[in-house]
């Protein structure tokens, strides 16, 4: 009995990375922002409150001046408070804080086999909060 032909790595791949589509489509030329809005478009799983041990993006506006911070966090969860949580963001290689009043919308749920296509991706947007 002939066997089936395996299916195409790639298509495989884009059902479960929903970020590889946009890793494969850089040109170089585009901005953080924009590459921000195509992200979030491509993660629709969205939560309210994070979980431990899980991955996330989203958007960032902190209160206090004078700080540097990323507007684009790509983080994995280490804690979780009630006055909002703290993680590991990918862009800057250390924990971070995040208080809830600052989470601009959505948590966006982040698979870790998207990682490191998203780790490629220049979305990363650091600021100083003035």
């Amino acid at each position: 009995m002939p066997r089936k032909p395996l299916k195409s790595t790639r298509s495989r791949d884009t059902k479960i990375n929903r970020v590889r589509a946009i890793t494969n489509s850089l040109v170089g030329n585009e901005t953080s922002d924009d590459l921000m809005e195509k992200i979030l478009e491509s993660l629709t799983i969205t939560e309210k409150f994070p979980t431990v041990g899980k991955f996330y993006t989203f958007v960032y506006f902190p209160k206090t001046s004078g700080i540097e911070y990323d507007t684009h966090p790509l983080v994995g969860v280490t804690n979780i408070f009630n006055w909002g949580f703290k993680g590991i963001n990918f862009h800057w290689g250390e924990q971070r804080q995040y208080t809830w009043d600052e989470v601009v919308g959505d948590l966006h749920l982040v698979y870790s086999q998207e990682l490191k296509d998203l780790q490629a991706i220049p979305f990363k947007r650091i600021r100083i909060n003035s």
